[in-house]
């Protein structure tokens, strides 16, 4: 497959609406300009990339950092196009919210597609790479100081990787939690105001710069916080846990080890924000 052919990913095989708009010269555009940005402003290290299989389908599963304008993202997929080069995508699973006039087709390009099972399980078999965060905005807003993987209760995940016959790649981040102050998820906030009506579940309240205190709008401007992201050993699932595996007891798993890495990146860490 060459790197400027974007057909060649699999029209036949990957979603018509979203992932075949994937257009890699466009993505290294961002990569070629942002992605330098991106690491100079954060100090930003992946490490670990070489445990990425080196072909066919895997899910990478992360744990979510930095509120609104979080920058996982723009972390990993610049690192990972260093080293592996645009033969093979990550596609990153978002919410259709997102994908609203414009901004969506800029997303398509660039490899980021609506979150949902069909459109994984199209990019995993066509052997590309797909990134989730199953804890998704709940994760992203926790306490800046609370070091735990939580993906409140979500297991879908869990699901697409079987049924795509994929390995499970997890992945954690540390540092992004601290380009403001997280105060609060806000669910006891957002459930007094009856927020839970219009699917809101949380209502975070933060700290920061320009704009002081926040309740979840006006986003604050990140502080350049040193981010570590670490890719851990693949976890095959049907090796592990056999041919019908119990979902929770994958889960369990799979946070087991991301918790195991987390915690020893905390420990390293000497100051918040310097790293």
């Amino acid at each position: 497959m060459g790197d400027r052919d974007v057909g060649s990913i699999g029209k036949d095989s990957i979603g018509k609406e979203d992932a075949t708009k994937w257009d890699p010269g466009f993505t290294e555009q961002i990569k070629k300009w942002a992605g330098p940005v991106i690491k100079r402003y954060f100090r930003a290290e992946v490490r670990g990339l070489a445990a990425i299989p080196p072909a066919g389908g895997a899910l990478l599963v992360s744990n979510h950092s930095g509120g609104m304008l979080t920058p996982d993202v723009m972390v990993f997929a610049p690192a990972f196009y260093d080293k592996f080069g645009f033969d093979r995508p990550v596609f990153t699973l978002a919410h259709s919210a997102l994908f609203i006039g414009p901004m969506g087709d800029w997303l398509h390009r660039a490899g980021v597609i609506e979150a949902n099972r069909e459109n994984a399980e199209k990019a995993l078999h066509a052997g590309a790479l797909v990134l989730v965060f199953p804890g998704g905005d709940y994760d992203s807003y926790r306490p800046t100081f609370e070091n735990k993987i939580d993906f409140a209760g979500r297991t879908g995940y869990i699901r697409t990787a079987i049924e795509s016959g994929v390995p499970i790649v997890p992945m954690v981040s540390i540092g992004a939690q601290e380009s403001q102050l997280f105060l609060t998820r806000g669910n006891w906030l957002a459930k007094r105001l009856g927020l839970e009506r219009l699917r809101a579940e949380i209502l975070p309240v933060t700290f920061g710069f320009p704009f002081g205190l926040s309740v979840f709008f006006p986003p604050n401007i990140p502080l350049p916080t040193k981010i570590v992201t670490q890719v851990l050993d693949p976890i095959d699932v049907v090796d592990e846990f056999g041919e019908d595996p119990d979902v929770d007891a994958v889960d369990a798993r799979v946070r087991e080890v991301m918790q195991a890495a987390l915690d020893e990146l905390a420990n390293k860490r000497r100051f918040p924000i310097l790293g």
